[in-house]
């Protein structure tokens, strides 16, 4: 299995000695910037990491040799000691200079392949959903499939689509369109007859083909593991195809800041892909890889799934690049589809609480054999019910503090739950643009909860009170990967429009430090990283990005206006944008 760092950035003083240059200049200065370095909870952050204005002595320099951070200081120290003829200066102009953000949450491959699809995510009716998928066809006719994903349930009479919906739009060929959430795909009547699904076709296991309640025939609409019933006939990308869409992907993080990322739930084929593409020095990014713990066998079995999970993972011991040591678990689906388990019946469907994806005692024996070999657990629980049976989990295998276990969403927890995560030591590990209150995404949710369950919605400001730490990450392809997006959500509450005034559950408003934090030094310490990254100190792996504003400064409205001047990897400058000094 790949080791894990466990120790803590606690301590650094984020200086360098001047006096250790000892002659040899460094490759690149950052200088005329307002250094923020973040902070765990609980614990004063750092000179010039509060909001409000850069305060005297604060740092605003940062040199860099061989890939590391070699001094943290004043401008005239760093260019009176650290400057060589070959030194690139940088000028941040007033900018902020952090830790290049670490998305703890996403789908590298998936997301990636989305890039080729029709884009649905964010349109909120039917005809305009239509508009899109007929220009995406008509632009390529010759495509054997028409895929893509994004859309919103509130699109749809009841929540759900239908396949006379999608045949009207593509009548001429195979089409699967995936939800925002992923966890429910619609399909056309040409996709489900490829894939042989008809009124005979038994639900598997975990999912759910909707049917019409009169004839029993399939109305298109696929839950949960029944999408794999239809991906099954979707054709593959190709391993060239695949890597032309990560570096694309990865050239789009750059551009925002992204420095490093955590995939959930990584497919095979990801391993050697992204192990050949790091070889081939087509993956300038930090890459922390999660293969899957899925439930159905027995505890034997889940120990020799381990034994090859070890296998893949060896070669990426001591690799700073590709990394792994995490597992992915699923403990329940999704509100809106009725499917994230809950203590109590859904609102507006009394007959149901969800379904759980495993049995209480079953996921606490798979993650105690596996915490016992060393291994990091995350699991996705959205629903009440499923966020207790995962902390429940945890602390019986007794090492969640040792081994930063995590929840993963949180959408609606338990008042009981909340300050389990500080006193277990289990990661928040929330995506905050999840939360956007838009007219196409949160009324079908709270209606499904109902009023009391939807008041306790994405709680990360409860949590972190009571002694939890955040990691915040998109899960892209669910929703985009600009960290900006989920840092005003996390910071008002709002849609990136400045709607509702005031923020939708105010009380839950993260203070800027806390979000860039959750972003940075959390992420990084939820991947047991931040003792190479997440914070900017001396020794340090030189992974930054810098801001074209002070957004400490600044009033929250323009978080989603700002962009990235500079983003730099391992020492290495990826990425130079607008106003760049």
């Amino acid at each position: 299995m790949a080791s894990q760092s466990g120790s803590a950035v606690r301590g650094h003083t984020g200086r360098g000695d001047p006096g250790s240059s000892g002659g040899r200049p460094v490759d690149l200065l950052i200088v005329g910037g307002r250094v923020f370095r973040g902070s765990f909870p609980g614990e004063p952050p750092p000179s010039g990491s509060t909001a409000g204005p850069r305060p005297p002595g604060a740092p605003s320099a940062v040199a860099i040799r061989a890939g590391r951070i070699v001094f943290v200081g004043d401008d005239a120290t760093a260019l009176g000691e650290w400057r060589g003829p070959a030194t690139r200066v940088l000028d941040a102009r007033g900018g902020l200079v952090m830790a290049g953000f670490e998305d703890a949450h996403l789908h590298l491959l998936s997301g990636a392949r989305s890039l080729d699809q029709v884009d649905l995510f964010g349109i909120e009716t039917l005809d305009r959903i239509g508009e899109a998928v007929r220009a995406w066809a008509d632009a390529r006719p010759d495509a054997p499939w028409v895929l893509g994903r994004g859309w919103l349930y509130a699109a749809f009479p009841g929540a759900m689509p239908t396949r006379q919906q999608l045949d009207a739009l593509v009548p001429d060929r195979p089409a699967y369109l995936g939800c925002y959430d992923g966890h429910t795909g619609w399909a056309n009547s040409r996709a489900l007859a490829l894939a042989g699904i008809d009124a005979t076709t038994p639900d598997p296991p975990l999912g759910e083909i909707v049917r019409d309640p009169a004839s029993g025939e399939p109305t298109g609409a696929l839950k949960e593991a029944a999408t794999d019933l239809l991906l099954a006939v979707v054709p593959a990308p190709t391993p060239d195809e695949h890597r032309a869409s990560i570096r694309r992907t990865v050239a789009a993080m750059h551009a925002v800041g992204i420095t490093a990322v955590q995939d959930a739930w990584s497919e095979p084929e990801l391993f050697p892909l992204a192990r050949a593409m790091g070889d081939a020095g087509e993956l300038p990014l930090r890459v922390r890889l999660a293969p899957p713990m899925e439930p159905g066998g027995s505890v034997a079995d889940w120990q020799r799934c381990l034994d090859r999970y070890e296998e893949a993972a060896a070669p990426l011991a001591g690799d700073p690049w590709l990394t792994s040591g995490i597992l992915k678990a699923m403990a329940d689906g999704v509100v809106e589809s009725h499917t994230a388990a809950l203590l109590a019946p859904y609102a507006d469907d009394p007959a149901t609480s969800g379904n759980p994806t495993w049995e209480a005692g079953d996921l606490a024996a798979h993650v105690a054999a596996a915490s016992g070999r060393g291994w990091q657990l995350e699991i996705h629980a959205i629903g009440d019910a499923a966020v207790r049976t995962t902390l429940d989990a945890f602390e019986l295998a007794g090492d969640a503090r040792a081994r930063r276990h995590r929840v993963e969403h949180i959408e609606t927890i338990d008042p009981a739950d909340i300050g389990r995560f500080g006193r277990l030591g289990v990661v928040a590990s929330m995506q905050p643009f999840h939360a956007d209150p838009s007219p196409g995404q949160i009324p079908v949710w709270a209606g499904a909860l109902g009023p009391e369950r939807a008041g306790r919605g994405w709680a990360w400001t409860s949590i972190l009170r009571a002694g939890g730490v955040l990691a915040f990450g998109s899960d892209w392809p669910v929703v985009p990967f600009d960290p900006f997006i989920a840092v005003h959500g996390a910071v008002t509450r709002q849609t990136p429009g400045g709607e509702p005034p005031g923020g939708w559950l105010p009380a839950e408003r993260l203070p800027l430090p806390a979000a860039l934090s959750a972003c940075t030094l959390g992420s990084a310490w939820a991947a047991h990283a931040e003792a190479r990254r997440g914070t900017i100190a001396a020794g340090l792996d030189a992974d930054l990005a810098v801001l074209d504003r002070d957004l400490l400064v600044e009033d929250p409205s323009a978080i989603v206006g700002t962009h990235v001047t500079a983003t730099i990897v391992g020492g290495r400058l990826v990425h130079e944008g607008k106003g760049a000094g």
